[in-house]
């Protein structure tokens, strides 16, 4: 029986899921979890028409889903200067929370990088243009023209070494990419030349031309609003 594993860039995911399912509460753990599972069962029943087998639960490896340990450390706003703990913030609470939901999903497994603080804050680009024109003076800027100088690390290295791993392995005949990042081309056609079958899921997002190149599919598993064939791989 063929066997399917569903990998999904977290990140991605949630930055998308406004555009495609805007009904879905973005910032509700339990409605994101429900949306993740939709996600996951769309594309089972999409290989069960096409492969057959007992149910299209039973085609699932496994479902991985990779993000990043919110940072929690504590840290001063720029201009106020005011006090804040990142681990109470409402990102870091509902991720959390997500992560743990998803965790007591059957034959699913969470990836999960780490943040690191790479500088202290970061101008936002309009905020430097007010500047540079000179509509605004330094006096004017608040602690909103700011954002945390933060980055994940190693949860791409994660998402790609399992894409191997699965390939090598033999455990599963097709992986589902839910990613619209070009960096997984390496692992994408290191899956095919095994002869696993790589089914991109870009969730309506335009497709790069150098990861088209290495795919064997595409198809979105979530019905956006207005649009037609989500159930088909073109």
């Amino acid at each position: 029986m063929t066997k399917v594993a569903v990998l999904i860039d977290g990140g991605f995911f949630l930055k998308r899921l406004r555009t495609v399912c805007p009904s879905v509460d973005r910032t509700d753990p339990a409605a994101v979890d429900r949306a993740i599972g939709d996600l996951v069962r769309s594309h089972l029943k999409h290989m069960h028409r096409r492969y057959g087998g007992a149910t299209p639960d039973a085609l699932l490896y496994r479902a991985f889903y990779y993000d990043a340990e919110p940072y929690r450390r504590k840290a001063h706003r720029p201009i106020t200067k005011r006090g804040f703990d990142y681990a109470k913030s409402d990102e870091a609470v509902f991720r959390m929370a997500l992560f743990d939901r998803l965790r007591k999903r059957a034959a699913f497994a969470v990836r999960l990088g780490e943040v690191i603080r790479e500088r202290a804050w970061v101008l936002s680009e309009s905020a430097q243009n007010d500047l540079l024109n000179r509509t605004r003076t330094l006096d004017e800027l608040s602690d909103e023209d700011f954002a945390p100088g933060l980055r994940q690390k190693a949860v791409d290295m994660r998402l790609a070494l399992d894409v191997a791993s699965i390939t090598l392995k033999r455990q599963a005949e097709v992986i589902v990419l839910v990613t619209g990042d070009s960096d997984f081309v390496p692992a994408a056609k290191l899956a095919r030349r095994e002869g696993v079958r790589v089914i991109l899921d870009p969730l309506w997002q335009d497709v790069t031309a150098s990861l088209f190149e290495h795919i064997d599919g595409v198809r979105s598993g979530v019905r956006k609003p207005g649009a037609k064939g989500q159930d088909e791989e073109q």
